[in-house]
């Protein structure tokens, strides 16, 4: 009886063993199919970001995780690993600093969108067109330009501007929501105010505003935005690289995005608006090709 009672018990548990195994695999694919993006709260990160997240979960049946890091932090955990990719780096000047640091570490595609401007930004009613007349209108703008995040590739190419052009000014570190609140404010009373500004950014679809002339180049030429990825991803997901490599959005579509959640719309409400507005375009990002890494 002891005997039937072993074997019996050995039964159950070796048909719970096989159970077990049977629904490892779905586990492991349901883990193995996440996708960790990051991002930085840059309004045209977000915006481009969502619109892959939507994408790579409706459209390629991925679990997309999301997570807000600074723009320094951002690309050591790029480098690490701890997420998969990057959508927001500006290139060649803006992240050229950081790109460099951890070119060993970090893949790049794209671009995501072309044509896009760093520089100091005033509004049209702002008399003045150049960075050179600054420091002629010293006190009309209290001294200050606002920027944004410490870290961010507009910051340093500032402080560079600060010396380049001998301004008597202190810049602001802030975020880039409260340097456009300070925008704001100041326009509504049409005060004189100077900001770190960049375009695609919905500020110039809300205000009539202006880049000042950079003589010396300092802010460069148009950029292009890039994602980089972590080499990983392309031993996991190589059809995920594949839709990065294809992935491109003008800065209008951009803008769109920025400017429908900047009016009140939930972000991925959004970015499933716009990618129901171009479900054609979405798509051919999502066939798979063969990307050499």
């Amino acid at each position: 009886m002891e005997r039937i009672r072993t074997i019996f018990a050995s039964l159950i548990i070796i048909t719970l063993l096989i159970a077990g195994m049977a629904l490892l695999p779905e586990e492991t694919q349901a883990q193995d199919r996440t996708v960790k993006l990051g991002y930085v709260n840059w309004a045209g990160t977000v915006a481009e970001t969502q619109v892959a997240k939507v994408v790579l979960e409706d459209m390629m049946d991925y679990n997309v995780e999301t997570t807000m890091v600074g723009v320094g932090p951002i690309y050591a955990a790029l480098a690490e690993g701890d997420i998969d990719a990057f959508m927001g780096v500006w290139l060649p000047l803006t992240h050229k600093n950081y790109v460099e640091r951890y070119q060993e570490e970090i893949i790049k595609t794209g671009p995501n969108y072309k044509g896009a401007k760093i520089g100091l930004v005033v509004p049209e009613y702002v008399d003045i067109d150049s960075v050179e007349e600054l420091n002629d209108y010293r006190d009309k703008f209290d001294g200050k330009i606002t920027g944004i995040e410490p870290g961010a590739g507009v910051m340093k190419a500032t402080r560079e501007a600060i010396k380049e052009y001998d301004l008597d000014f202190e810049l602001l570190t802030s975020s880039g929501p409260a340097m456009v609140g300070s925008l704001e404010r100041a326009i509504q009373k049409e005060e004189w105010i100077v900001v770190t500004g960049w375009r695609p950014h919905y500020k110039f679809a809300k205000f009539d505003l202006k880049f000042l002339e950079d003589p010396n180049n300092v802010y460069g030429s148009k950029e292009n935005v890039y994602t980089f990825h972590h080499p990983q991803l392309a031993q996991k997901h190589p059809e995920v690289v594949s839709f990065f490599h294809d992935f491109r959005m003008t800065t209008d579509e951009v803008g769109q995005v920025m400017a429908w959640i900047e009016d009140g719309m939930e972000k991925e409400a959004a970015a499933k608006k716009w990618v129901e507005e171009n479900k054609e375009k979405a798509k051919g990002w999502t066939n798979p090709v063969v990307v050499s890494e």
